[in-house]
């Protein structure tokens, strides 16, 4: 007669779920707000829509962290990839004119490591606790046979809420205003697929620092989460859209919230260059416009807003502990131009 066979032996450890649970609740309690009805441990999170809202307009986003998680195996990171989950979709929602409300979370291994799993979950609870969103849920997959050993896969959503006449839908954009752009904190989670071949490349001659840092830290620096300057800036000044820069850089984001007849003309000598952006386009051997494409290229938020509130934005953002530069403006597309506005390349200017 063959032998009995628990889930254990087949590779998932229930008592090791329980167990990470338990040591999460901590991380969690410090997100809680108001609104959160039921979190963590029940099969469902309720959350209460804000009654401070007459036409809440409800803001999901939905995000991974990507290729940077390889670096984060390689190099044993894990205490801020959580951050860099719960940015990519507040940051999103922020957007939109929305605060965001709520966050979950889903982790998946082969085999759970205990205390991995809790780095990276606290940074996820830090990154709620940093927007004022609250965790409230989440589901941790042990899958035996799906992932290599000592690595796991992060994915997140948030959810959000804007007063209807309040959402930013680039809509009252016009030529003239101007371009405000808020300083990223590194390469943030886009772009690593080509770090990871520069790293090899420079495997002889990487810098051991970047930016007065480790070069290891400088490039697992988690995304700058703007969710709370910005939203004080939103209350004060009539910002009219805002661009998240993510995955095609500068080029392909500030489009997305342009009227068609609208592009931006951008001056690259109104930002730094950091040392750590220096050495991926020296390494990569590629020009202003690639760079502008693949990274945030030192910009990770974007506020568009009229000249002469831009000064008075600017002030706020800088009081509030935000890096702003004004890196350009608003311009009409040419006629020939027009006709191809659906390429968004061709909408965003360099020089």
């Amino acid at each position: 007669m063959n032998s009995p066979i628990s889930y254990k032996d087949a590779g998932v450890d229930i008592d090791a779920g329980d167990a990470l649970i338990e040591r999460i609740k901590p991380f969690a309690r410090k997100t809680l707000r108001a609104g959160v009805l039921a979190g963590i441990g029940g099969f469902g999170a309720l959350f209460e829509v804000p009654k401070n809202y007459k036409e809440p307009v409800l803001v999901s986003g939905t995000d991974g962290v990507g290729t940077k998680l390889k670096l984060a195996f390689e190099w044993d990171i894990h205490n801020t990839v959580g951050i860099d989950l719960v940015a990519m979709s507040v940051n999103d929602v922020l957007v939109q004119g929305a605060e965001p409300l709520f966050f979950l979370d889903y982790f998946a291994c082969g085999s759970l490591n205990i205390d991995t799993a809790a780095q990276v979950i606290e940074g996820i609870a830090k990154g709620c606790e940093l927007s004022g969103c609250a965790l409230i849920g989440g589901e941790t997959a042990e899958m035996p046979g799906m992932y290599p050993k000592g690595e796991y896969d992060l994915a997140g959503f948030a959810v959000g809420v804007v007063e209807k006449s309040k959402i930013l839908n680039g809509k009252s954009i016009r030529s003239g205003d101007l371009i405000i752009g808020l300083a990223s904190s590194g390469v943030h989670s886009n772009g690593f697929s080509l770090i990871r071949k520069l790293i090899e490349r420079s495997s002889n001659s990487m810098p051991k620092t970047l930016d007065g840092v480790p070069y290891k830290e400088a490039l697992m620096a988690p995304t700058r989460l703007y969710v709370k300057s910005v939203l004080q800036a939103l209350g004060k000044h009539p910002i009219k859209g805002l661009a998240h820069i993510t995955g095609g850089g500068l080029i392909e984001n500030i489009p997305r919230i342009l009227p068609p007849s609208l592009g931006v003309q951008l001056e690259r000598k109104n930002w730094p260059q950091t040392e750590l952006f220096a050495w991926a386009q020296k390494t990569a051997g590629i020009d202003d416009f690639e760079m502008n494409r693949t990274f945030n290229n030192g910009i990770g938020m974007v506020v568009v807003i009229e000249a002469d509130q831009a000064a008075r934005c600017m002030q706020t953002l800088k009081d509030l502990g935000e890096a702003a530069y004004l890196i350009g403006e608003v311009v009409e597309l040419a006629h020939s131009e027009k006709t191809n506005t659906e390429d968004s390349q061709v909408r965003v200017f360099i020089k």
